[in-house]
């Protein structure tokens, strides 16, 4: 299925432009680095445009929102759509303020992207729907089980048709979905919630991977699944050192510049609905 997928990025080493929020920045530009691509993180509307066309794609991350960045983001973004450059949207905390809400809204309405990942609260607040966001974390009744997935898959199959975008929504169950077809990950470990910028750096590698200009539904289930992966690596490593989340960070890092397609064929854990 993602037959040649890290090979691709590795041998494209594509430019991608992160505008990120800076608890994280410092992990996406290493997570990409291990990846095999390139990060850049521009963030003033002087020169966004300039970087965005020499780019590859685009991750627009709000985690870090403020008024002097929204306005680089769209600016960013509609260069990235002249250019036909795959935009991925980051609702960071969607939901948990006016302000994170609205300019998710503003983004939607006047970017078309690619890609929007997020966990289940900030995607249903993507599509209008009410949820329990707190910060940038889903409220427990929002998370997905194998007892919600049905409804929460074709909730991601109608929102892509709205937007036009491959919905990723990641958790303890991932959800990656166009507006035909959804494949369910259960890659991971629940370490991966106990350090920041595990979402932050997966949006960033969905970036490097919509670059190769494959099949974009496929590109972001392969994103998620060798994040997932890393994530599993990382736990065992952690385990085997009886060291903590910091060294679980690294080790995640660490392994997503060792894996290759054969790892990410083999250890994927993924439906097709």
């Amino acid at each position: 299925m993602f037959s040649n997928a890290l090979k691709n990025v590795k041998i494209i080493r594509p430019l991608v432009h992160n505008i990120t929020n800076y608890v994280t920045v410092n992990d996406c530009a290493n997570v990409l680095l291990s990846l095999g691509a390139s990060p850049i993180m521009a963030d003033d509307e002087q020169e966004v445009e300039e970087i965005t066309s020499m780019s590859s794609a685009l991750v627009i991350n709000i985690g870090t929102l403020n008024s002097r960045t929204v306005q680089s983001m769209i600016l960013a973004g509609k260069k990235a759509n002249e250019m036909n450059i795959p935009v991925v949207l980051d609702p960071v905390g969607a939901g948990a303020s006016r302000l994170r809400t609205e300019t998710t809204f503003r983004l939607l309405k006047e970017i078309k992207f690619a890609a929007i990942r997020g966990n289940i609260s900030e995607i249903k607040t993507v599509g209008n729907l009410s949820s329990t966001t707190r910060g940038v974390d889903a409220g427990n009744s929002d998370n997905i089980t194998d007892e919600t997935i049905s409804d929460a898959t074709e909730f991601a199959k109608k929102l892509s048709l709205v937007t036009g975008a491959v919905i990723s929504i990641t958790g303890a169950i991932d959800i990656v979905s166009d507006r035909k077809k959804s494949y369910i990950i259960k890659n991971g470990h629940p370490m991966m919630s106990k350090i920041s910028g595990t979402g932050c750096m997966l949006s960033s590698i969905t970036g490097a991977f919509a670059a190769t200009g494959e099949n974009i539904l496929d590109s972001c289930a392969a994103a998620v699944c060798a994040m997932g992966i890393c994530g599993e690596e990382a736990y065992e490593k952690v385990m085997k050192s009886c060291s903590g989340t910091s060294s679980f960070k690294m080790y995640l890092i660490d392994f997503m510049g060792i894996m290759d397609d054969n790892v990410l064929e083999r250890r994927a854990k993924i439906e097709i609905r």
